[in-house]
């Protein structure tokens, strides 16, 4: 039987290489033309615990994975006893012939079974530590997956650590394939064949994010490192020196958010990356940058709360602190991208906007989508599209005709133009935390106060204007309409081609933009919609709040999800069946 959808878990424990054998996996899937959709799951600790990563393959675009398995690669024992019910119906189990596959769990399943010497042919060529390889290259045998891409991928990888490091793995890899046709030739009901197609990149949403900034021209990053926005702080220091930007490792979260204050008041593109826990300390940083009208970005990528809460799991949890957190009141913008390709564009747009209204941009990502890799056209990331716009940023010219510089005149937008400090002689000015002047004087007049937030408050009206409506899929008229942001987006929208196939009309309205929130362009999407069906994983659908606070719309159902763990498009249709 061949398939075009095809799910793999390589199970084992903290240490074993779960992750790094998943992404390499996937990049060679990727390599052999097929759509790639993987995501790890994994606890917080360095040794022990089960780790596991799926990755799902097809000839169609994927983006989600989902509640069975097709092909188990068992580096442990706990691996079977945790996915043998995840198995579909003759489903595989790979393992070495040290890992126990009990009999009586196995009996009256219809379930085959592939234990071969992979430790023996790890060792043979130098270490037992390939057995991964030996795992991986076998499966692809059994499978039909040209050897030659797990032989690139084991090229690229292993290149830093030598050549003989290289040549032993890609003989483990040969010996376990050849074994794979030699003594197993029958046991895979599914073939995955590679096949020509365009060039394409295996690629997370936190790198993406960090490739939009780094072509966007972000020239300074501090973060303290926090699961799940950790990858973003490594990518944009591996890149540091290449792109001409400094990347500091601060004490903590408050040190983070003030020296980005500091670095964009001093007229640099900043930006900080942090999770829920670390937003909390940023809070007063954040309130200053709003009252020195200090362009900031920041990376939320939420996990579990509240406290450490599940530390490497996934929520979507944070958007009322997104929308909401700070004393006193000053213009943000919410932003959260749900692939990689948009979160390329949002590291650029929030740069832009942070500096076009002088504001903070927080971009809203979750542990599922940070650290799941998605297949995507190379041609998405073109640094040709990358457009740089600072606003009203003064040169030496416009200084030269100003008789004084006034850095936070009162104006009909409420931007104020801008000058880098210390650039100019005219370009001398206070800046505080402190209710202030046009001049930058402090003041607690009344009148001025209150005119000052009112100047503050209006750069929204412009922010507005940079807002994407929802995006739409499916039939214009439909019986359900489901309604989602950030992470959700995957699982909803094969759960509503599944609702379509099965007769249901459904379509989506997806919310990318979140604050200043779309009202005009929602009400127009979702006027005549029948039934509203909200999807996010938060307890008490904060999105649906949102919605109902700034149109008047009600959802009619909610689907919710908090366990720490990803929404599947299977979870959402036994809820819609439940309802």
């Amino acid at each position: 039987m061949s398939t075009t959808d095809v799910s793999f878990c390589i199970g084992g424990e903290a240490g074993q290489g779960v992750q790094s054998s998943g992404a390499g996996f996937a990049q060679a899937m990727t390599r052999g033309g097929l759509h790639v959709f993987g995501t790890p799951s994994y606890y917080s600790r360095i040794r022990g615990g089960h780790n596991f990563f799926i990755i799902r393959v097809s000839d169609e675009p994927v983006y989600a994975v989902k509640d069975k398995i097709n092909v188990l690669l068992a580096l442990d024992d706990t691996s079977v006893l945790e996915h043998i019910d995840d198995l579909v119906t003759e489903g595989v189990i790979v393992a070495d012939e040290g890992v126990e596959v009990p009999e009586g769990l196995v009996e009256g399943r219809a379930v085959r079974v592939v234990q071969a010497p992979l430790a023996d042919i790890a060792e043979e060529h130098g270490s037992s530590v390939m057995m991964n390889t030996a795992t991986l290259a076998l499966t692809a045998g059994l499978v039909g997956f040209d050897l030659q891409h797990i032989l690139s991928v084991i090229a690229d990888n292993f290149a830093a650590l030598g050549e003989d490091i290289v040549k032993a793995n890609e003989q483990v890899a040969k010996d376990a394939y050849a074994l794979a046709g030699e003594d197993f030739s029958d046991i895979s009901t599914w073939r995955v064949e590679a096949r020509q197609a365009p060039e394409r990149l295996i690629i997370d949403v936190n790198h993406a994010f960090g490739m939009g900034c780094l072509m966007g021209g972000c020239k300074f990053v501090s973060g303290y490192p926090m699961t799940p926005a950790s990858s973003v702080l490594e990518y944009m220091a591996q890149h540091a020196d290449a792109w001409g930007m400094v990347v500091k490792h601060a004490e903590d979260e408050l040190a983070a958010v003030n020296m980005c204050v500091g670095a964009g008041h001093a007229g640099v593109r900043a930006m900080t990356c942090t999770s829920g826990g670390g937003f909390d300390l940023m809070t007063e940083g954040l309130s200053l940058a709003g009252m020195t009208e200090t362009p900031v970005v920041v990376y939320l990528a939420q996990r579990p709360g509240p406290a450490t809460g599940l530390a490497t799991r996934t929520a979507q949890g944070d958007l009322n602190l997104a929308l909401y957190a700070s004393h006193g009141e000053y213009p943000r913008v919410v932003l959260a991208p749900h692939t990689p390709e948009e979160a390329f564009r949002c590291g650029q747009r929030a740069l832009n906007i942070a500096e076009k209204y002088q504001c903070v941009v927080i971009v809203l990502s979750d542990n599922y989508n940070a650290n799941s890799l998605w297949s995507v056209d190379a041609g998405e990331f073109d640094p040709q599209q990358v457009e740089i716009d600072r606003g009203k940023m003064l040169d030496e010219e416009a200084l030269e005709a100003i008789d004084v510089y006034h850095r936070y005149a009162f104006t009909p937008d409420g931007v104020s133009p801008r000058a880098l400090p210390g650039s100019h002689p005219q370009a001398v000015y206070l800046a505080t935390g402190n209710e202030h002047r046009e001049n930058g004087h402090i003041t607690e007049d009344p009148e001025i106060s209150a005119a000052m937030l009112d100047k503050r408050m209006r750069k929204l009206d412009g922010a507005r204007t940079e807002i994407q409506a929802p995006f739409t899929y499916g039939p214009s008229e439909a019986e359900i309409t489901f309604l989602s942001w950030g992470s959700s987006y995957g699982p909803v929208h094969e759960a509503m081609k599944r609702c379509n196939a099965g007769g249901t009309p459904a379509n989506m309205v997806h919310f990318v933009d979140l604050w200043p929130f779309p009202v005009e362009e929602t009400k127009e999407i979702l006027d005549g919609a029948r039934e509203l069906i909200d999807v996010e994983g938060n307890g008490t659908a904060q999105f649906a709040s949102l919605l109902y606070g700034q149109t008047g719309i009600e959802v009619d159902k909610k689907i919710l999800k908090y366990d720490g763990r990803p929404f599947t498009p299977e979870y959402i249709m036994e809820k819609i069946k439940e309802a």
